[in-house]
């Protein structure tokens, strides 16, 4: 085995914090700059001895993998061949016009465009492409068209640090209509007049604290909503029926709406239920009334209510769907004559529909629309139109690429729209997607899909790389991805932990994996790796884990929970110095966090049990696999920092690894912008997992 370059040893400045009674320090704080907000904005003032120790780390993990350049630049090509080079999305219906986007051959980002619904010339609305090659990186944020479809409104982000800009273009001219409109989340709405733009403002510690309006084509900003309370979040939208401006307020546990009419988008918005802390609700504006999303009443899996939309507090709703253990509602869409709603069971995604006018046992009297697979996934991309009667849904799964449909809400007839091209070729039947059950500490049995192919031998030969995410309550769908099967065409077993802290067996495997039962989340890892090895998946020490942000906590939990399982472990932009995080209210996602993972400020239970597990407060003195921690430099939500730290301390006090740090100069938290520069890393996670794997003993 090649010997290793020499790695950075970065200096220790200990630092030593005293909360509730409780003294940690930390040698390596010195590495979060104390202007951090200055440089998401303008990552070039970072302080020089940071940025020298990451271009040190970055060189460092360049050298170590160095001798997989090669193999790199192979995977990353296979990955592109899978992405067509030319490719448009379905268009989007709306009124006269019909709206989508395209990619040009070998353009990053796509152009967004429009042509008459009864044929006729494209008309270009942003050449996105274009605007990105101006900067070093560029992300499209929202889009939207006015009713009148006069103005085309976009956001962007030209650093990574999701501060959003809004520009407003006239589509008669061809010009911007008005100075842009700055330090913004990206999240915006246009009143249903064509007379307004509504815009939410991202503060210094970049929360959404404030909504604005101003004139469509330009004059002064005027306060719509504050908010005070700095563990909310905002957003604002428009109800498909053009009737309703709709803000929403809340975080993880408990959230408010309300609501402005769009006959007077002026008016100052009123509550449309006042909020009940551990309560959730969403509205749905179907003709006369709302369709109400919530978990009121003890339904932990959601049920659907309805209010007339002139008397909306809770005294006034009246069951529409009423809760069903085992069937996590997700989301409804509504048009005039129909309701669809997305509901989860056993792990797959059904969609329901109904006409207008229903009444007793809804449920009963909706059609259904499944598939017939183990594993799958169901996208409701929704009604298209509110006078209309189609509606449009994404199927895909492990092995077969998303087919999207339209079905015809009035005769039942299914349209295919299209299918996921892939150039270089693809083939179902050369794979095979499983749905496996592992049990887990407690006895919970969680679900794992895996993808293979076809014949694959199941006698711990083959190697196997697990993702895993398991926070929030977002499921990780068994879709379809081009770029697992550079490594499973070379003979790797692929797998998704389904864990609790995700939502894939409804609302309560969310609740059982988040605050006091966090470590439900790390140990349903550890069981589900376990289970693999023992039914002939991969072997112990022959598995790479794999996860990111919420994810990447995920990942540096199991490494110290059970190095020995894994001979590498790849960590994108790494939750992993968590007590540091949540004890900082001046960083962006800290009070929203705090329903999540608990208050360590204030709850000596929370700091002892997050003190518990915190990847960088409990790295032990002993072997770890090889570990690749990836961040960027303008992430605001989980800072560059947090991989850094974590890294250096790994190499102060664990032994084995290496243990690598690779830091994007010129992004944030979703990596490299562009549909082909994204996958270099997706390929060098790739490259490091079958490194790491080449270095792990036969067992």
């Amino acid at each position: 085995m090649q010997s290793l370059p020499v790695p950075p040893a970065p200096k220790q400045e200990p630092l030593s914090t005293t909360q509730l009674g409780r003294t940690r320090t930390d040698a390596y704080a010195w590495m979060k700059d104390e202007n951090w907000q200055q440089v998401l904005r303008d990552p070039s003032v970072l302080r020089q001895d940071i940025t020298d120790h990451l271009k040190a780390e970055n060189a460092y993990a360049e050298a170590v993998l160095s001798g997989m350049e090669p193999l790199r630049k192979e995977l990353l090509q296979e990955m592109i061949g899978r992405i067509p080079p030319a490719e448009e999305t379905i268009p989007v219906p709306d009124g006269p016009w019909a709206y989508y986007s395209r990619f040009e051959d070998g353009a990053q980002h796509p152009l967004r465009a429009r042509r008459p619904r009864d044929g006729g010339e494209e008309q270009i609305l942003l050449d996105v492409d274009a605007r990105a090659k101006q900067f070093d990186y560029y992300a499209l944020g929202g889009t939207a068209h006015s009713a009148d479809h006069r103005y085309f409104v976009y956001s962007e982000d030209v650093q990574g640090s999701e501060v959003y800009r809004i520009q407003v273009k006239d589509l008669e001219t061809g010009e911007l209509c008005s100075e842009a409109v700055e330090s913004t989340t990206g999240s915006f709405a246009l009143s249903p007049d064509s007379a307004w733009l509504f815009w939410i403002f991202r503060d210094d510690n970049g929360r959404p604290s404030r909504i604005y309006r101003r004139p469509l084509t330009g004059g002064t900003d005027i306060l719509v909503f504050d908010e005070t309370d700095a563990g909310f979040f905002l957003s604002i939208g428009t109800s498909a029926s053009r009737k309703w401006i709709v803000i929403e307020r809340g975080d993880h546990d408990t959230n408010e709406t309300l609501l402005i009419p769009a006959a007077e988008p002026t008016a100052m918005p009123v509550v449309a239920a006042p909020l009940v802390r551990g309560e959730r609700y969403s509205f749905t504006h179907w003709n006369d009334r709302f369709i109400i999303l919530t978990n009121a009443g003890g339904a932990v899996d959601f049920q659907f209510m309805q209010t007339p939309d002139t008397a909306t507090d809770r005294e006034n709703w009246r069951p529409f769907v009423p809760y069903l253990e085992g069937h996590y509602l997700l989301a409804a869409t509504a048009s005039r004559d129909y309701l669809a709603w997305a509901e989860r069971k056993d792990g797959n995604v059904y969609i329901r529909v109904v006409k207008a006018g229903v009444t007793g046992n809804v449920r009963a009297q909706a059609a259904t629309i499944g598939m017939d697979e183990p594993a799958y996934d169901l996208t409701l991309q929704g009604i298209m139109e509110y006078d209309g009667s189609v509606l449009r849904y994404v199927y895909q799964s492990p092995t077969t690429p998303a087919h999207w449909y339209d079905y015809n809400l009035a005769t039942g007839e299914r349209t295919l729209k299209k299918v996921r091209d892939v150039p270089s070729g693809h083939d179902p039947a050369q794979y095979e997607t499983r749905r496996l059950f592992a049990t887990a500490a407690d006895g919970a049995q969680v679900p794992v899909t895996v993808l293979m192919r076809k014949g694959q031998p199941l006698d711990g030969s083959a190697p196997l790389l697990l993702y895993g995410y398991g926070s929030y309550g977002i499921a990780m769908d068994a879709g379809f991805s081009t770029t697992v099967f550079s490594l499973v065409d070379r003979g790797w077993v692929y797998a998704i932990a389904h864990i609790r802290g995700g939502s894939e067996k409804g609302w309560n495997w969310f609740l059982q994996g988040r605050g006091k039962t966090k470590p439900n989340t790390f140990t349903d890892f550890i069981a589900s790796a376990e289970y693999l090895a023992k039914e002939g998946y991969g072997s112990a020490g022959r598995i790479v884990a794999h996860g990111g942000s919420a994810g990447g906590l995920l990942m540096g939990a199991v490494a110290n929970m059970a190095p020995d399982l894994f001979a590498g472990i790849a960590a994108q932009v790494p939750f992993v110095d968590m007590l540091n995080t949540m004890s900082d209210v001046s960083l962006p996602l800290t009070p929203p966090e705090w329903p999540e993972w608990g208050n360590p400020l204030e709850d000596e239970e929370a700091y002892d049990l997050i003190a518990s597990y915190s990847p960088y407060d409990n790295i032990q003195a002993r072997p770890y696999p090889p570990i690749l921690a990836m961040g960027g430099l303008s992430d605001p939500r989980v800072t560059y920092w947090e991989p850094a730290k974590w890294i250096a301390k790994l190499r102060e006090v664990a032994s084995g690894g290496p243990f690598l740090c690779r830091i994007n100069m010129d992004a944030g938290h979703g990596g490299s912008s562009g549909r082909f520069k994204r996958l270099e890393e997706v390929a060098l996670v790739q490259a490091f997992a079958i490194w790491a794997m080449d270095r792990a003993p036969l067992r």
